[in-house]
C-alpha cells in the first residue's frame, strides 16, 4: 500500500521499520518539530524523524496539522491508508478522510481502557495481568474509533513501563502489518467501542511518582514499576531526593510510623507502609547514580528510625 506515517516517539519507529521490511511505499513521514534541548540549545530530532532519514524518506514536520497548505500537502500524495502511532497532535477530519482506508492507529491498551496519553505505565500502576495493542479506525475522537484488531500481552510481575513499552511497540509493529493486509483481502468487521468500559489514562507528571507511604505496600511497588525509567518514584532522604528503582512486597506489619526505616541489613533496608512494608532493592540519591541497596549500604549510614518523604 501506499503510506502516509504520522509518529513521534521511539514507540513508533517500530511499526515504521515493519511497514518497510513488509514492503509498503511509504510516501512521506510526518513527525513533530524538532526540539531544543540542554544548555547548549542542541536541535534534536524525534527518533521517528531520525529512523525516516536514515531510510531516505521525505519528512514533514508541521507546528499544526489541521494548517490547510499541509492538508493540501498530503492530499497530494493520495495514499491509500495513514497510519498514525503517537504523532502528538488531534488530526482534523479533513485528515481522517483523506486515505481510502482512512486513518488508522496502532493503541497500546486493550481499547476501549486505558483510552489516552500513558496507557503503557497505567496498566503497570492499576496491577493489570494483561493489556496488549490494538488497531482502530481513528475518528475525531481521542482513541474512540471502531476496533480493527487486537493483541493481548501478559504484564509480568516485575515488569516495568520500559519493559511493556518495549514489548507493546513490537507487538503493535507486527499488528499493524497485519492489520493492512487482513483490510486489504476484506477479513475485518470493524467493532463499535463500549464506551462505558472505558477509563482515561492521564498524563503522567513527575509529581506523580512521588510516593505516599500511607499506601499499601502493593501500590507504591506497582507505582515504582509503572513510572520506571520515567517520570521515577521518588520521596526524600534527609533533604534529599531518593530514587526508589526496584523495591520487593512484604506483609509483615511493623510498629512506628508510614514512611519509616523499620528494618536495615547488608542488602536492603525496610520502609513501613499503610498496609504491608516495601523492601527496597535499587536506589539513587540525588548526586548519586542508580545502585543496588547493597551497594549504597556500603557507603551511606541508614539507621532505623529515619522517616522517609
Amino acid at each position: 500500500m501506499n503510506i502516509i506515517f504520522m509518529g513521534t516517539p521511539d514507540f513508533s519507529v517500530s511499526a515504521l521499520n515493519a511497514l518497510i521490511e513488509a514492503g509498503h511505499h511509504i510516501q512521506a513521514v510526518v513527525t513533530q518539530p524538532d526540539k531544543k534541548k540542554g544548555r547548549g540549545e542542541k536541535i534534536v530530532y524525534s527518533p521517528v524523524k531520525q529512523a525516516a532519514l536514515e531510510a531516505g524518506l521525505i519528512v514533514y514536520q508541521p507546528e499544526k496539522a489541521r494548517d490547510k497548505d499541509f492538508i493540501e500537502i498530503l492530499r497530494g500524495y493520495s495514499p491509500d491508508v495513514i497510519i498514525v502511532i503517537a504523532f502528538g497532535q488531534i488530526l482534523p477530519k479533513e485528515i481522517l478522510e483523506i486515505a481510502p482506508y482512512g486513518c488508522i492507529n496502532v493503541h497500546a491498551s486493550l481499547l476501549p481502557k486505558y483510552r489516552g496519553a500513558a496507557p503503557i505505565q497505567w496498566a503497570v500502576i492499576d496491577g493489570e495481568e494483561k493489556t496488549g495493542v490494538t488497531t482502530m479506525q481513528m475518528n475525531e475522537g481521542i482513541d474512540t474509533g471502531d476496533i480493527l484488531e487486537t493483541t493481548e500481552v501478559v504484564v509480568d510481575k516485575k515488569e516495568t513501563g520500559g519493559s511493556l513499552f518495549e514489548k507493546l511497540s513490537h507487538e503493535g509493529a507486527k499488528l499493524i502489518v497485519k492489520t493492512l493486509e487482513d483490510l486489504k483481502e476484506g477479513k475485518i468487521t470493524p467493532v463499535k467501542q463500549d464506551d462505558s468500559k472505558s477509563n482515561y489514562a492521564k498524563i503522567l507528571k513527575k509529581e506523580l511518582g512521588n510516593i505516599d507511604f500511607n499506601k499499601t505496600a502493593e501500590e507504591i511497588e506497582r507505582l515504582i514499576r509503572g513510572l520506571n525509567p520515567w517520570p521515577s518514584a521518588y520521596t526524600k532522604l534527609n533533604g534529599k531526593n531518593l530514587k526508589i528503582w526496584d523495591a520487593d512486597v512484604s506483609d509483615e506489619e511493623y510498629e512506628g510510623k508510614n514512611g519509616e526505616i523499620v528494618s536495615v541489613d547488608k542488602k536492603h533496608f525496610v520502609i513501613k507502609t499503610g498496609q504491608g512494608s516495601l523492601i527496597v532493592n535499587e536506589l539513587q540519591l540525588e548526586g548519586k547514580k542508580r545502585m543496588m541497596a547493597e551497594q549504597f549500604l556500603l557507603g551511606y549510614k541508614l539507621e532505623k528510625g529515619i522517616v522517609l518523604g
